[in-house]
């Protein structure tokens, strides 16, 4: 157990939507479930999470399909707009939540990411975010001109070199150069804007931006890396972290704790970063019907192509001609390494270790493929009734375990609807829940200070 120093008895959840497209935690062949590419499914998340008065509305990023022995793997993402064109469209149907775009800091140039993001915060009234991510692999550079270009160890370097650029670039502008009333002399003030040139490792820039900062300053940063170098990177650069600390309260806590850690050497207040775990939601109304809703939960996410596909990344051959519902593979898997075009299933593990523990399950419970697919998966979240799940939600971030959950409804669009009508008034009971918005921009509904740029911050702590 780790000792929790960091009690906040007054502290409210923090919500966020996360769109994250068809993938085997999204129930998508549901007769409730919309499309995933249409205009109204995310019309419907996004307004249901500003009436739950949730802080922001995230879409994630696929720069490419997908694929599983060279084919596309329909089983997962196929088809997803564009995050800012959408978040854009949003942003004429809402007037409070934040809209959080994923963009890649390796297949992006500076100067015209800066300018896109920073219209989308504009024309959102200073309530746009942006994810920003990082990749390496040459299966996805392949989509782009320089390709796999980027060695890994530079990934980090790249992504916080685009950062300050971009900030830059946000900054070009100066306080009270627009202006306020039809009689003043001119539009802007003539030195206004200033020229921004960078020239560094990675970029050759020179620009005199077009656009002034928004009603927050800047775009709220988020960043998701879960590594030393990524933690060192969210801790030196970023407003928001999407942690994969969202089910267990030990590792989330300890997760905190090395965030705060790393928040002060880098000379920045412990409290200066919000984390905000990625999560699953299930609920029902009586605790006697939770296990029951878990179950179809289950079900439904891990159907028989799902479990026959993860399943053969273990094995490293294709077993969709296999029977789900029969027993596992009696051959050994493959040793060599599987493809990253599908992920990192075995986790680094040994696949012929893994056969053997799976086997051994499956003949002391007497499990089918489907079945041991379920078993051994990784439980993510928190399940309960209404009341269960605002407790102990409450309790992690009361103990500093997180600021909030970007949660990962298992249907769209109607997945968040039982947790806006029936988890958000337990939280409101509790007083661990905003009653209203009392801010206007992203910034503000997170409780965020001025971006980095904006503000003096004392030297960095010595390491010791």
């Amino acid at each position: 157990m780790t000792d929790n120093s960091y009690a906040r008895p007054g502290a409210q959840v923090h919500f966020g939507v996360f769109f994250q497209g068809v993938n085997h935690t999204t129930i998508w062949s549901d007769p409730s479930s919309g499309s995933q590419i249409d205009f109204e499914t995310f019309r419907r998340v996004a307004l249901t999470a500003e009436r739950g008065l949730f802080d922001a509305f995230f879409l994630g990023e696929g720069l490419r399909l997908r694929e599983q022995e060279g084919k596309i793997l329909d089983l997962d993402i196929v088809g997803r707009p564009d995050a800012i064109t959408q978040l854009a469209a949003l942003a004429g149907i809402t007037r409070h939540i934040g809209l959080v775009a994923t963009q890649n800091t390796t297949y992006n140039e500076p100067a015209d990411l800066a300018r896109r993001l920073s219209g989308l915060d504009l024309l959102s009234g200073g309530r746009a975010g942006w994810n920003a991510v990082t990749t390496d692999n040459a299966w996805t550079g392949e989509n782009f001109r320089r390709g796999g270009f980027l060695d890994h160890a530079d990934r980090y370097e790249r992504a916080g070199q685009f950062l300050d650029t971009a900030r830059a670039i946000w900054d070009a502008w100066v306080d009270g150069a627009v202006a306020t009333s039809t009689d003043a002399p001119s539009w802007s003030t003539p030195d206004g804007v200033r020229e921004v040139s960078r020239r560094t490792s990675q970029f050759d820039v020179t620009i005199t931006p077009t656009l002034p900062r928004s009603a927050q300053g800047h775009p709220v940063i988020f960043q998701a890396g879960d590594s030393p170098a990524g933690r060192d990177f969210a801790a030196a650069h970023t407003d928001v972290i999407f942690s994969r600390h969202g089910t267990h309260f030990d590792e989330a806590l300890a997760f905190a704790e090395d965030i705060r850690a790393r928040l002060r050497r880098a000379g920045r207040p412990e409290d200066d970063v919000k984390i905000l775990p990625g999560t699953q939601i299930v609920l029902a109304e009586n605790a006697s019907e939770v296990e029951e809703k878990v179950r179809w939960v289950l079900e439904g996410q891990y159907t028989g192509q799902t479990a026959l596909s993860l399943v053969g990344q273990v094995w490293g051959r294709d077993l969709s001609d296999r029977d789900p519902d029969g027993p596992l593979p009696e051959f050994d898997p493959v040793p060599a390494p599987i493809s990253v075009t599908r992920g990192a299933a075995r986790d680094g593990k040994d696949p012929l270790a893994i056969a053997r523990e799976w086997r051994a399950l499956a003949e002391a419970q007497n499990l089918s493929l489907r079945q041991v697919a379920i078993a051994t998966t990784q439980r993510s979240g928190f399940a309960g009734t209404p009341g269960q799940v605002a407790d102990e939600l409450t309790r992690w971030v009361r103990s500093g375990a997180t600021d909030g959950f970007n949660i990962s409804p298992y249907l769209v669009p109607t997945g968040l609807d039982e947790i806006v009508d029936l988890l958000v008034p337990e939280l409101q009971e509790r007083g661990s829940y905003r009653t209203e918005y009392e801010g206007s921009t992203l910034r503000e509904h997170l409780g965020l200070r001025p971006a980095l740029s904006r503000r003096e911050l004392p030297p960095r702590q010595a390491v010791g």
